[in-house]
């Protein structure tokens, strides 16, 4: 029997077979491409939770796009952007400037990252904004245009980012035929959207990505097992949905590990009840550990104080099982509600964000416990 590609890819920013509820933002970016200059989708800001797809979104708007004729240049918002995007522009206008009567497709420079931090000198941005225009030149006549895509927008980047947007700003004012699209944590991006410079970008397009319905999850799960030649039991598949909590990287994960475990052509209850844990397992290590790692000590403690409950969590229950005063718990509430890591689901409760993060901390409460005993020392 011939071995079946597995058709599930739960690694960071991969594009999976099927890209469960994301359509009808997809659909509203490329339609404001096709709008012309000034369409209020050509400036985008994807935001999130870990996991919700972001970088995903970032990578399938820009395929439409090049699909259009567009260019396209991505790459993440660590120091130095600027300059390697004006590395990729100047490139990209030698590539065409001698050619002007070519049919102009899609291009991609991927993200190299690294860097020093440091603030772009002025000749580097003036080179940024001189090479932009150079290359609209070359691609307007045709038609068509160019899209910037940064991923991982963040504070530590603010002067990359201010130089950035505020050339995008000129452009736009300019009726050139630009678009930007942006990803980030919703820390990052009010960080980004309340800097004094960069108070235009508070008009962008922001779209918050959330949990999958269960219903278009099961559709997909379902859909891309029978696309690649195997069935799956109704049980199973009601199950494996349950297990994702609509959770886009979970779909990944759940999916995944199920086909993996499966035997033979069809997909039981026994290969879900074994790749569950399995998807469980490698999601604390990808996502809960990483999302635990960038808080504080006392943002840690609130999430453990939280872990004791099955469902969502009295705020004032919370801040006695800190022991301290509400008002003091208040504030790493919104720390970690800004963070996307939890979020208010009625007046005075919440819940966690971030699917079985509540389990994972349960499960390693010790060591977190320890960790903060050690910070208080």
């Amino acid at each position: 029997m011939a071995v079946r590609r597995n058709p599930f890819k739960p690694t960071a920013g991969a594009l999976p077979p099927l890209l469960v509820g994301r359509q009808d933002v997809i659909d509203e970016f490329v339609e404001s491409i096709e709008d012309g200059p000034g369409a209020p989708g050509r400036i985008t800001i994807f935001t999130g939770p870990r996991g919700v797809g972001k970088t995903v979104m970032l990578t399938e708007v820009a395929d439409q796009v090049r699909q259009l004729g567009w260019v396209t240049i991505s790459d993440a918002a660590t120091p130095g952007l600027v300059a390697r995007m004006t590395h990729a522009l100047t490139r990209r206008v030698d590539e065409l400037g001698d050619k002007p009567t070519r049919p102009m497709t899609g291009f991609t420079l991927p993200g190299v990252g690294g860097g020093l931090t440091f603030a772009p000198p002025p000749e580097v941005v003036v080179d940024f904004r001189g090479q932009l225009g150079k290359l609209l030149d070359l691609l307007e006549p045709h038609g068509t245009g160019l899209m910037l895509a940064v991923d991982e927008v963040h504070r530590k980047s603010i002067d990359d980012l201010r130089a950035l947007a505020t050339t995008y700003q000129l452009l736009t004012s300019e009726g050139r035929n630009v678009a930007l699209a942006m990803a980030g944590l919703p820390s990052s991006v009010s960080d980004l959207l309340s800097d004094d410079i960069l108070t235009f970008l508070r008009r962008a397009n922001r779209e918050v990505l959330d949990d999958v319905p269960l219903g278009e999850v099961r559709d997909a799960l379902g859909k891309t097992v029978t696309d690649e030649g195997r069935t799956i039991t109704d049980d199973a598949l009601e199950e494996a949905t349950a297990a994702t909590g609509g959770y886009p990287f979970m779909i990944q994960l759940v999916g995944y590990h199920v086909w993996r475990k499966a035997d033979g052509d069809v997909i039981d209850l026994a290969a879900v009840r074994a790749g569950v844990p399995a998807a469980r397992k490698r999601l604390g290590s990808t996502v809960h550990e990483t999302a635990l790692a960038d808080l504080s000590a006392v943002d840690r403690t609130y999430l453990l104080a939280m872990s004791h409950d099955d469902g969502p969590s009295r705020t004032g229950e919370v801040a006695k099982r800190m022991d301290v005063t509400p008002f003091y718990a208040s504030t790493y509430r919104a720390r970690l509600i800004d963070a996307g890591i939890i979020e208010a689901v009625d007046h005075g409760y919440v819940d966690f964000a971030i699917p079985y993060l509540r389990e994972y901390l349960r499960e390693h409460a010790a060591r977190y416990e320890m960790a903060a005993r050690h910070r208080k020392r």
